[in-house]
């Protein structure tokens, strides 16, 4: 059941990515640092607060604190403009740190307690957390993208219109298990 546990995870994780990066896709360099206002942030400024998180708390998750000293949280929300390549290797760097310590864990690790500013977590718990908090910001990610292209945008699940025909296609097929791009 725990290692089930962890490959849930790992598809869940990996189905978020996804959508980040098919809203990257339809998005110019321009939109990518675009901001609604001063107080709003844009997705370059997102990607950055993500890949700072996950960096922080998936390093050496059982030796040292998930806030790590060296992370400024506050520069992840500065206002910035990095080129389109800055942006996809900052958030490939995180997602990468991320799937490297998950690939890396056993069973028995869920059960371990590791710390994030001092507070402990098993290392399930702490998963649990991140599995709220990075598709949180990827839907203002997407949020975004759907505003910005407007009536361009490229439905990233069911488009609207489309849901009896989308079920339709699937109650045809044999039953089977999900697969995190049936997420829709």
């Amino acid at each position: 059941m725990k290692n089930d546990y962890l490959e849930s995870a790992k598809k869940q994780f990996a189905y978020y990515k996804s959508l980040g990066e098919k809203t990257f896709e339809q998005l110019t360099d321009e939109q990518l640092c675009w901001q609604y206002n001063s107080e709003s942030n844009s997705v370059a400024i997102i990607v950055n607060h993500l890949a700072g998180n996950m960096l922080s708390r998936w390093t050496d998750i059982f030796t040292s604190d998930g806030e790590k000293p060296n992370r400024n949280r506050e520069t992840e929300f500065a206002n910035i403009t990095p080129t389109r390549q800055t942006i996809l290797d900052t958030w490939h760097k995180g997602w990468q740190c991320l799937f490297n310590t998950l690939n890396s864990l056993t069973t028995d690790d869920l059960e371990k307690i590791i710390y994030i500013r001092n507070q402990g977590h098993t290392v399930m718990e702490a998963i649990n957390r991140q599995l709220a908090h990075y598709p949180y910001h990827v839907g203002q990610i997407v949020f975004l993208g759907k505003m910005m292209c407007n009536e361009n945008w490229s439905s990233l699940s069911i488009p609207r219109g489309k849901s009896e025909s989308y079920n339709a296609d699937k109650f045809v097929l044999e039953k089977r298990k999900a697969h995190f791009t049936d997420a829709k």
